[in-house]
């Protein structure tokens, strides 16, 4: 089947990028470089930086709506966060971003909120173990752990079992490696759609994210991929094993999918690469290309990430109907 978005290039010219863009852009940057480095100051230390809100971003406000589900895990207790409408008519099964080693279930409340009143679904969004105190597997392991839970308890929790995934960067690949391990190691195929945003899906590391760089500094750069490989891949592990890299899985029976990722973003060929072998194993396949969108631009106010969040509750309601 023919992908529904034509590969344009067009989208990576200079000129494509608004102006708009490139003031958010040069903000991030100038903003970024004046703050202190999570890796000089230490995981912990960004952590706590971060909860107290003295970061270089301001602290996301938290859901009154939200309410907290304890399941039990391979490694102990896994905690979902629950946003949720009336009668809803789905489940969006969400895993956040941060490298396997930052952010927090909570961490996107009004994004989830969004979600759960333009589309009409539950959305659950799990607590998963980060690294380096708990590497590879542990968070994957949660992920799946989460997954199964919603199979087998959805219609009885939120009165259907019409399930979603998605995640943003590190919740991306989490979200690809549940679908191929609930595929294989439970037999379940049945997801409606995946939301794959600026995922990261060879750990090996693709061309655009070894060629990025670190200067400029927006948001990501080819230094934070090395140190996230050495906080959650174990020494000696393989990095092309499918669960560690799902750009090399056999993908055949995944869900429709929507890739979305902007031309500034190191993770750019992930995206890309992910989105053709997708579709080459016979799945439905979207690709959104966003001229000049920084890794994570969705969180940034403007057009682009208006036109990106309306396309994904778009295509998060076609795979619900």
């Amino acid at each position: 089947m023919a992908s529904k978005n034509p590969f344009d290039p067009a989208l990576f010219d200079e000129n494509a990028v608004s102006t708009e863009t490139k003031a958010i852009n040069s903000a991030l940057v100038e903003l970024l470089e004046k703050s202190d480095d999570n890796w000089d100051i230490g995981v912990a230390e960004a952590r706590a930086r971060r909860d107290r809100g003295e970061g270089p971003f301001p602290l996301v406000p938290k859901s009154e709506r939200a309410i907290t589900r304890t399941i039990p895990g391979k490694g102990g207790d896994v905690e979902l966060r629950i946003i949720a409408p009336e009668n809803p008519k789905g489940v969006y099964l969400h895993f956040h971003g941060g490298g396997w080693v930052f952010g927090s279930a909570d961490g996107q409340d009004p994004m989830l909120e969004r979600i759960a009143d333009n589309c009409g679904l539950a959305c659950v969004s799990v607590e998963y173990r980060l690294a380096p105190e708990h590497p590879y597997p542990a968070g994957p392991d949660d992920c799946e752990t989460a997954a199964a839970w919603l199979v087998a308890h959805a219609k009885d929790e939120f009165g259907t079992d019409v399930l979603t995934v998605g995640g943003e960067s590190a919740g991306a690949h989490l979200a690809a490696v549940t679908l191929l391990r609930m595929r294989d190691r439970h037999g379940f195929t049945n997801f409606a759609g995946a939301n794959l945003v600026f995922g990261a899906f060879d750990l090996r590391w693709t061309p655009s994210a070894r060629a990025f760089g670190d200067e400029p500094y927006l948001i990501l750069r080819t230094h934070d991929l090395h140190k996230f490989d050495e906080c959650f891949i174990p020494k000696g592990a393989d990095t092309s094993d499918p669960d560690i890299s799902p750009l090399f899985a056999d993908l055949k029976d995944m869900p429709p999918a929507l890739f979305s990722v902007g031309t500034a973003d190191a993770l750019l060929d992930d995206s890309l690469f992910m989105h053709a072998r997708w579709a080459a194993a016979g799945n439905d396949a979207e690709l959104a290309i966003y001229p000049g969108g920084a890794h994570g631009f969705v969180a940034f106010p403007g057009e682009l990430a208006a036109s990106a969040v309306k396309r994904m509750d778009a295509f998060l309601n076609q795979v619900t109907k």
